[in-house]
């Protein structure tokens, strides 16, 4: 069996027994409450902005253009006031061809300022999903060159949070933000040159907003981050439960534990619950106090104001125009402030996202690709290798597989045996030793061109959403249509296809569920007959598959075996005795090695391990 549990084995133990994965956050010393470094992460989502520069450009020219013609309808709205006001003050009648002028001209400024606004925010959405559309691609291949044990210790919901609902968020974020802040900031400026050209004395009074503003986002913003932060690390947590009960959800119902994995839940949900309300209750906290600010400003502006009208010092239309910049002045300080909470969100989930980006990749290859096709001798020369340098699993292991030979692996679980295959497939990297192929180590081989001379067949059977067809040609997507078949006939998936109404057609769901744990199985050995590979991995492939099938598949699996280096991992040693080469392995050690009869002769650990598996039978035969 497996030394490594598999990854549905794992998630339903975990989901059955663990503390979930909030403790295994906690235990690994990840932070749950704090932004690591804000302003890092601020500028980094910033500087992605880089290649659409020129669009950005275009953005900002479009939204101060739009902004001087809002700030400036106003003023001729005032112009209009002083017109009909005059007229009526000095008996003369209102010229209302030249204010039907005046009106006319103000309804063209803020229908262009508008049509402008709407332009750059089309602009503005291609330059974010373009940005966003980069970064899923960086975030894909970045998943692609993470080594095993970066995922291995990871939980998977968390990782899935990190690269769909965090970049979702940071996606949502700049959307809503960016042209926000823009035309905020700008309109802030834009009302500030238009308030001092109608009144110095009540544009230095509107100005005192503006830092009390700033003083109270600052306020606030600097305790909403962290809650911020807690919001999408308690989403990626909660995601990573619901993800480990869903996959090991059949165990979860047949030991009973419901209300555990409920309780936990309930736990992980509260945590979000409270996250998420303490950063919602920040940003409504924000937007009521800018409102406040505002309508105590508006007070101030309407009684001096009205002083210095009933003086004589300001005309009726200046300070109507003044009590319009005085509400366009408390507008863009809101918006500000409901952005800063915004950008927390985002920022929050772009650290997320750098973090997971951040990772260390797989050693950098090196050397050039392998030169035409292989043999297939393989060497273990010396070997070490521990997942955690404190526990050490394999030391000073050395073998020989010849050419076309069968190696068989056999031992108890947490022996080695699938960690000795995963180094073979470079999953992971020595810490000790060589291992080489052809006299090559393959440390000098690039990873795709060494695992493309390599088949390999797992005890999970791993099958995508599809046809059957397209799952067999998965191995060799350049077969035809003859090798195809050939492939399926076998190893015996010709036999039950056609008892299916579509027969190779038929679409299987990502899990295979539509058809049997025997039959995924078939089909990953099908795929792995296609690639026609030079070295065959086997890890307990036939596992899942009843007796008689067993006997079917292994026929084929002699037939694939010919003429090929092969490393089968089998429990069931009555599936090995013809193996050229038997390993016995116990703690990463090699303890026994020959062929079957010479092993039982020499009535060690495999003789012992034999004999529990088949004594009772044979005592039955008796």
């Amino acid at each position: 069996m497996s030394d490594r549990p598999s990854a549905s084995q794992a998630a339903a133990a975990r989901a059955t027994a663990s503390p979930g994965p909030a403790g295994r956050m906690a235990s690994a010393g990840m932070p749950v409450e704090k932004s690591e470094n804000f302003k890092a992460s601020a500028k980094r989502l910033v500087s992605r902005l880089g290649p659409e520069r020129f669009n950005v450009i275009t953005v900002i020219t479009m939204a101060v253009i739009a902004t001087a013609l809002s700030v400036a309808t106003p003023k001729v709205l005032g112009r209009g006031t002083n017109l009909v006001f005059s007229g009526l003050r000095s008996g003369s009648g209102v010229d209302f061809s030249q204010l039907h002028r005046i009106l006319l001209f103000a309804v063209s400024l803020s229908f262009a300022s508008s049509f402008l606004n709407w332009i750059q925010g089309m602009i503005l959405a291609g330059v974010v999903q373009r940005t966003m559309c980069t970064l899923r691609a960086e975030v894909e291949d970045k998943l692609n060159m993470l080594p095993l044990n970066y995922v291995d210790s990871q939980p998977r919901g968390d990782l899935l949070s990190r690269v769909t609902n965090d970049i979702d968020n940071v996606a949502q974020s700049l959307q809503q933000s960016l042209s926000m802040i823009l035309t905020s900031t700008l309109t802030l400026f834009g009302v500030l040159i238009m308030m001092f050209t109608i009144s110095w004395i009540l544009a230095i009074i509107s100005s005192l907003l503006i830092p009390a503003s700033l003083v109270m986002v600052k306020f606030i913003a600097k305790r909403s981050r962290k809650r911020f932060m807690a919001q999408w690390k308690h989403t990626g947590t909660l995601n990573a439960h619901i993800e480990e009960v869903f996959t090991g959800h059949a165990l979860v119902k047949a030991f009973g534990r419901q209300e555990d994995v409920e309780r936990t839940f309930d736990v992980e949900n509260e945590k979000l619950y409270q996250a998420s309300f303490g950063a919602q209750a920040i940003s409504l906290s924000i937007q009521s106090m800018s409102t406040f600010l505002g309508n105590l400003n508006f007070v101030a502006i309407a009684v001096f104001g009205g002083l210095r009208v009933s003086s004589g010092a300001m005309s009726l239309g200046d300070i109507q125009a003044f009590f319009q910049y005085s509400r366009q002045l408390g507008m863009p300080l809101t918006q500000l402030s409901s952005m800063a909470n915004i950008l927390q969100s985002g920022v929050a989930s772009a650290e997320r996202v750098f973090e997971f980006l951040d990772a260390p990749v797989e050693v950098t290859e090196v050397g050039g690709p392998v030169v035409g096709e292989i043999r297939g001798l393989v060497e273990f020369d010396n070997v070490s290798f521990a997942y955690l340098a404190e526990k050490p699993l394999i030391e000073g292991l050395s073998l020989v597989a010849e050419p076309g030979r069968t190696v068989a692996i056999v031992g108890p679980t947490g022996a080695g045996k699938t960690t000795l295959v995963n180094l073979l497939m470079r999953f992971y990297e020595l810490n000790g030793g060589q291992i080489r192929v052809d006299g090559r180590n393959i440390a000098s081989m690039p990873r795709r061109e060494l695992r493309s001379q390599m088949g390999m067949v797992l005890q999970d059977a791993w099958l995508f959403e599809g046809t059957i067809r397209d799952n067999i040609a998965y191995g060799n997507l350049g077969a035809s249509e003859a090798d195809l078949m050939a492939a399926a006939r076998a190893t015996y998936v010709d036999r039950f296809v056609h008892s299916l109404p579509l027969g190779y057609d038929t679409i299987l769901d990502d899990a295979g569920s539509n058809v049997s744990s025997g039959q995924r199985q078939l089909i990953t050995i099908a795929r792995a007959f296609l690639a026609d590979p030079a070295i065959l991995i086997l890890d307990e492939a036939t596992s899942s598959v009843d007796t008689r099938t067993e006997v079917l598949i292994q026929q084929a699996m002699a037939a694939l075996r010919s003429q090929r280096t092969s490393f089968v991992i089998a429990h069931r040693l009555s599936t090995i005795r013809d193996a050229d080469t038997i390993l016995m392995m116990d703690a990463g050690r090699i303890v026994e090695q020959g062929t079957h009869d010479e092993l039982i002769r020499n009535a060690g650990a495999y003789f012992t391990l034999y004999n529990s598996q088949f004594a009772a039978a044979a005592a039955e035969v008796a």
